[in-house]
């Protein structure tokens, strides 16, 4: 194998590695926004979904109001916004946040397509990336059509989505976001002739556990459960109490624990505030093993779990401040990317 061969087999990894980190910045950007349109009660303001013709706001006064009435006949404005007297302003307001996060998702999907087809025609996909590569493909479509169903449970007999349906939403996003940085981390390993790191343990332990609070935390959004606690700057009510007590009073069991678990707003609360120190207890660790040879993914979890508790508590504290709501999404799905960093340099120590 000639010098130019071996430079030109490390070289294109490593493209590949760059484009598909770009690709997961861009989803953070998405999920960020995304958290900012569920705190504006923006998401069913678009009430049908056109993959193409949709990405064109609306141009003229006339698609304005046309858009603005079919928005009049779903029950969220019947019962919510009607009677609060929103005007055709208002409406822009929010479509304006729906149709920017559907506008990510498409341009999300291009940046993906496009250079993978690119890419795939001049060969310069390693063996055993091109499954890899269409199946994250494959998810990017699922997460649009799973998108428009999360919409769709708010079209008709509900105010709100319903919080399942953004459950599943948010969390496929945050799934690809780690297929795509763990991907992208293997392909730089590849363009150092080394080989795919593999899920420890430890990682995985960590990873699941990081899941479930992340899961928590998209179920407390779309249950509203993040104004149950109270609010006030430094008022030990709202955080670490909850209204006064430690275990809040108010928890509807008449149908069962199990309903409790997952549809109660006081107690996903209660346990989306809680379950995070355990979660930190297992990434200090985590970190704590990652120091000695990747000291720059031990500092970057350290750094991303200490921001997220503060910005959790601050959120509280403020009443759910929508930019403090949204900053504590955006850094939920920064943990996320530096846990699969730091998980897959274990992997490739441990390998």
């Amino acid at each position: 194998m000639t010098e130019a061969t071996v430079s030109r087999d490390s070289t294109r990894p490593l493209a590949l590695a760059r484009w598909l980190l770009i690709v997961a910045v861009l989803v953070v950007l998405m999920v960020t926004v995304g958290g900012i349109t569920r705190l504006t009660e923006s998401g069913l303001s678009i009430t049908e979904w056109k993959p193409v013709s949709g990405a064109i706001p609306p141009l003229t006064e006339a698609q304005w109001q046309a858009e603005f009435a079919a928005y009049q006949q779903i029950p969220q404005y019947k019962e919510v916004n009607g009677p609060a007297g929103m005007t055709l302003a208002d409406y822009k307001l929010i479509f304006f946040w729906e149709w920017f996060h559907r506008l990510l998702g498409r341009t999300i999907g291009a940046a993906f397509a496009l250079p993978l087809v690119w890419f795939w025609v001049r060969k310069a996909i390693p063996a055993g990336y091109h499954a890899r590569l269409v199946g994250l493909l494959l998810l990017g479509g699922l997460q649009g059509a799973v998108g428009w169903w999360m919409v769709k449970s708010g079209l008709t007999h509900d105010v709100k989505v319903s919080h399942f349906r953004l459950a599943t939403h948010l969390l496929l996003a945050l799934t690809t976001l780690a297929a795509l940085v763990w991907t992208a981390l293997d392909l730089r390993a590849t363009a150092r002739s080394e080989g795919k790191a593999r899920m420890t343990p430890i990682a995985s332990f960590a990873l699941g556990m990081l899941v479930v609070q992340l899961g928590y935390g998209a179920l407390l959004a779309g249950l509203r459960a993040g104004y149950v606690a109270g609010s006030g700057w430094f008022n030990w009510d709202a955080w670490p109490l909850m209204q006064g007590k430690l275990f809040p009073q108010g928890i509807d069991w008449s149908r069962g624990a199990s309903h409790a678990l997952v549809d109660d707003p006081y107690l996903v609360h209660f346990i989306h505030r809680w379950w995070a120190w355990a979660v930190v207890a297992v990434l200090v660790v985590l970190a704590r093993k990652l120091r000695a040879g990747h000291r720059r993914a031990s500092i970057a979890i350290h750094s991303a779990f200490g921001t997220q508790v503060l910005l959790g508590v601050f959120t509280v504290w403020s009443g759910v401040n929508i930019w403090l709501a949204g900053l504590h999404q955006l850094v939920g799905a920064l943990l996320l990317a530096t846990v699969v960093w730091g998980a897959h340099c274990m992997g490739r120590a441990a390998r």
